[in-house]
């Protein structure tokens, strides 16, 4: 079971089922799962990726990355630049988009970012709905069909 990096409200049974799909799934197909949890936040929270160029960037980086095009060292350059706006950020729910952005590019520097980038994308629910168990609920589970989805796929 993969550690949890940051304070959030979550279904800890919905957790551990996204966990053990986790544990059980390539990390090109995490890493296919985390760029569509960029699209799927960001959307949520009515930001559209492509006005943010460092994003559009790490998507890209990511997805080389999946087809043998780019190394390790470049997905993790490019996280590291998404990190470094999400710093920058007055906007908090925008702030945490990126988060999740950066963890989801990261994967394909290490698998367990995934994870935390499905953390990040939860505790953006926290914040944008407070004290909404059936907004956690519903993120997880739309994670989990989302992944099974990936799965499937690949």
């Amino acid at each position: 079971m993969t550690v949890r990096k940051i304070k959030i409200a979550d279904s800890f049974d919905l957790r551990m089922t996204l966990d053990d799909l986790y544990e059980s799934t390539t990390q090109v197909v995490l890493a296919k799962w985390a760029l569509e949890l960029i699209e799927h936040i960001f959307d949520k929270l009515g930001y559209e990726v492509n006005d943010y160029d460092v994003v559009v960037n790490g998507i890209s980086v990511n997805q080389a990355w999946q087809n043998g095009d780019a190394r390790m060292h470049d997905v993790r350059q490019a996280g590291f630049k998404i990190h470094e706006c999400a710093r920058n950020s007055e906007d908090k729910l925008l702030s945490l988009a990126l988060r999740v952005a950066g963890q989801a590019v990261g994967t394909g520097h290490m698998k367990e970012h995934a994870m935390v980038a499905s953390d990040y994308a939860i505790k953006v629910i926290n914040e944008k709905y407070p004290h909404n168990k059936e907004s956690v609920i519903e993120e997880r589970q739309w994670q989990i069909k989302a992944l099974e989805n990936q799965i499937r796929q690949n």
